[in-house]
């Protein structure tokens, strides 16, 4: 998605990014371990194609997606190593899929660094990330599909957000959940979003 592309989220304790070429490789290496392919629905892609994936994420305007960059807590907006690549932790993004309610966003969150797991960060990335969806594109509902054995997920988005269970699938082994744009969840995200900032993103 063009809109994202030269924007960066500034949290407390993580920077979105936009997801460029210089964050193939990494990402690469964490889609080798069958753990996280399982926990994303994803297959295993040649580097080449996770390039070509890379420009898709960038393209196309049904998908979007950030790099989850480890923030140093004193960084400050104007510090030239807030945006280094070697700081990847994850990614987040969400899909417009819905052919029904093309105002329905599909959110995915990935922590791939062990170290950064049970830290609160994953739970930080879906506050800038559903603000962004509601308020720069417009999203009015919200939905996430996870695996069953992903009970950390599931407990997130259950407890943090109020995520509502509605379905689940035997053939995929996953949960599906749901949470409607309401003018409290809009008041949430103003309230969780207070201390973030923007800032055009730059290459380091």
């Amino acid at each position: 998605m063009r809109l994202n592309e030269r924007l960066a989220i500034i949290g407390n304790q993580v920077v979105l990014v936009p997801y460029e070429k210089e964050h193939v490789p990494k990402y690469h290496e964490w889609m080798k371990s069958p753990f996280l392919q399982e926990m994303t629905g994803s297959e295993p892609l040649s580097i080449d194609q996770e390039y070509d994936m890379q420009q898709s994420w960038r393209n196309d305007d049904d998908k979007c997606t950030f790099i989850v960059l480890a923030k140093d807590v004193d960084a400050k907006q104007e510090d030239p190593t807030i945006f280094d690549s070697s700081r990847m932790i994850g990614d987040v993004n969400f899909y417009l899929n819905n052919v029904y309610n093309p105002h329905e966003a599909e959110l995915e969150v990935m922590i791939a660094e062990d170290s950064y797991a049970g830290k609160g960060v994953a739970t930080e990335v879906l506050q800038l990330m559903m603000h962004y969806a509601v308020y720069d594109v417009g999203v009015t509902d919200l939905v996430v599909r996870i695996k069953e054995t992903n009970a950390a997920s599931i407990h997130i988005f259950e407890s943090k957000f109020n995520f509502l269970e509605t379905e689940r699938s035997k053939a995929f082994k996953e949960v599906t959940l749901r949470r409607a744009v309401t003018t409290e969840l809009k008041a949430d995200l103003d309230k969780w979003n207070k201390h973030a900032v923007r800032a055009e993103y730059f290459r380091s």
